[in-house]
């Protein structure tokens, strides 16, 4: 029986150690043995030191341990096979977002009575991206074995997170549509995907993908494959900065860019020519609504 002048923590070890109380000397009120008197104790006894040193480690970290949901099990499956199976590379670049900045606050009411979504800025990355596809057709190809396949369509993914994980529902026929058009199946899809009814159809296939940490607050990332897709644009947290505009130094609206490739598919000039053409697209509305 364990002296009750044993606090409940320096009880615990005494019981699962089967320590003798009498002969350990209490520093608490009216000798009450305490934690760090047992401690103090063992530290004497080379053969139930180290046991009870990790009883001390121990008390009060729990651990808890769940499987995997299916979605979470599927996703880090795919992810370690594209790692595995791809030469991903990922080349930078950057985007004064003002004249997109602008375009919203000038039209984003009317663009909302007119078409009933929203005018958000994924809109305008996943046109650019289009216009970008039909200029470098490889960035839309994929590897099948020995292979490569050319797509005759654009379908985009776009990345979006849930409670359950990361999903990338795809909009098909992305080349034909209008922003807003865009923009309403972006929003769409979130629903479906905040309430876990997207089917799998509306996750399949997919050419190019566009992911936005920067919903998060993410400043730069390096995006991963979507495979067997070639490419993948990441999206990042807009922030002013100062930067030179005609030889003057300005403080503009910024968002760095991010796109991960295939190395097997492309080379580092297609990659970075890509980008900057979505770059030149999104400083220059008017290219993008012009498809230059």
């Amino acid at each position: 029986m364990v002296d009750k002048k044993s606090g409940p923590a320096a009880k615990r070890i005494i019981e699962e150690k089967e320590l003798n109380p009498s002969e350990i000397q209490g520093s608490g009120k009216d000798g009450r043995i305490t934690k760090a008197d047992v401690i103090s104790h063992v530290e004497k006894d080379p053969v139930i030191e180290e046991s009870v040193k990790k009883t001390n480690v121990d008390l009060g970290r729990e651990t808890k341990r769940v499987p995997m949901t299916r979605l979470r099990s599927t996703i880090a499956k795919r992810l370690v096979e594209v790692q595995q199976e791809t030469a991903m590379l990922t080349t930078f670049n950057e985007v004064d977002m003002k004249p997109i900045k602008d375009i919203r606050s000038k039209y984003g009411d009317d663009f909302l009575k007119e078409h009933g979504v929203k005018l958000g800025f994924m809109g305008f990355f996943v046109a650019a991206s289009v216009n970008a596809l039909e200029k470098f057709p490889q960035v839309n190809a994929s590897i099948d074995g020995t292979d490569i396949v050319y797509h005759g369509y654009k379908d985009i993914g776009v990345a979006v997170s849930t409670d359950r994980g990361l999903v990338v529902p795809v909009i098909k026929d992305a080349d034909i549509k209008s922003i807003s058009e865009i923009e309403k199946s972006i929003s769409e899809y979130a629903e479906k995907a905040r309430d876990g009814k997207l089917s799998i159809e509306e996750m399949q296939g997919g050419t190019f993908t566009v992911s936005n940490g920067g919903i998060f607050g993410s400043l730069l990332s390096t995006p991963i494959l979507n495979a067997p897709q070639t490419a993948i644009l990441g999206m990042h947290k807009i922030e002013d900065r100062p930067v030179v505009v005609d030889g003057e130094i300005v403080v503009r609206p910024m968002m760095y860019l991010a796109m991960s490739y295939d190395h097997r598919m492309l080379d580092g000039k297609e990659a970075v020519s890509f980008l900057v053409s979505i770059k030149e697209q999104l400083e220059n509305p008017e290219k993008l609504l012009l498809n230059l």
